[in-house]
């Protein structure tokens, strides 16, 4: 078990640097072998790829009002190919409607060099690294917090924080108290729709995640997901 990082102030601190340390990033151990193994075997279906097999950092517009906060790669989505979101069902979701508003140049997301550039919005997760059964440890989370909190540091023009499923709004809550910003009033409970403004400006909005099993139960429906953009736009022209 390797120590906490708790982040420090870091003078010059970039995205560019953020993502870099998280690529090259080791501090656990059972995630980098379930990755590096995944990268291995493949699924059949992507057998003649190669994967990316490492962490994934956080990808978009540096200048985002909107900071899109999951919760990890997928193992054969993100973990296969180096970007957040990218190649797989959650992504077909995210960047559908990321291009629908208006935020995305097309509305696939399949390769790191797809040509896809997003406007206006950052995307990250808790998480940088695949981990088994999408089931992190509690010691794997806070490792990997460091990564988050030099992001929305970074990201000084965000108004509204969008948080997919309650692993990625608890990872948020976490990080803006070891930022030591001030608890949320009325106190924060996770739920689709939900919005809470925050003492530094701006917004926090919940939504149930574009998981597959979300998304063919009926749990989370188009017209569901489409009403949260909807309202991370009015919320943004109301900062």
């Amino acid at each position: 078990m390797g120590p906490l990082h708790k982040p420090a102030t870091r003078a010059g601190d970039s995205l560019t640097r953020i993502a870099g340390d998280v690529v090259e990033c080791e501090r656990c151990p059972r995630l980098r072998a379930y990755c590096e193994e995944v990268a291995r075997t493949r699924r059949a279906a992507f057998r003649d790829q190669e994967y990316w097999g490492k962490p994934v950092p956080g990808f978009g517009d540096p200048h985002a009002w909107l900071l899109i906060v999951g919760l990890a790669p997928a193992a054969h989505g993100g973990n296969r190919t180096g970007r957040v979101f990218t190649g797989d069902k959650s992504g077909d979701w995210l960047f559908r409607e990321l291009y629908r508003q208006g935020l995305a140049n097309q509305p696939q997301s399949v390769s790191r060099d797809d040509g896809l550039a997003l406007t206006g919005v950052y995307v990250t997760a808790a998480l940088r690294c695949a981990p088994p059964g999408n089931r992190p440890l509690p010691i794997e989370a806070e490792r990997c917090r460091e990564y988050l909190i030099r992001e929305m540091r970074a990201l000084s023009g965000v108004r509204v924080r969008l948080a997919l499923g309650r692993i990625g709004f608890e990872a948020f809550l976490r990080a803006r108290r070891w930022m030591n910003l001030p608890d949320l009033k009325p106190k924060a409970a996770f739920g689709h729709g939900a919005a809470y403004p925050l003492a530094e400006g701006g917004w926090l909005l919940g939504t149930y995640h574009p998981s597959q099993q979300n998304t063919s139960t009926g749990v989370l429906t188009r017209e569901m997901w489409r009403a949260v953009f909807d309202t991370a736009v009015r919320l943004r022209d109301q900062v």
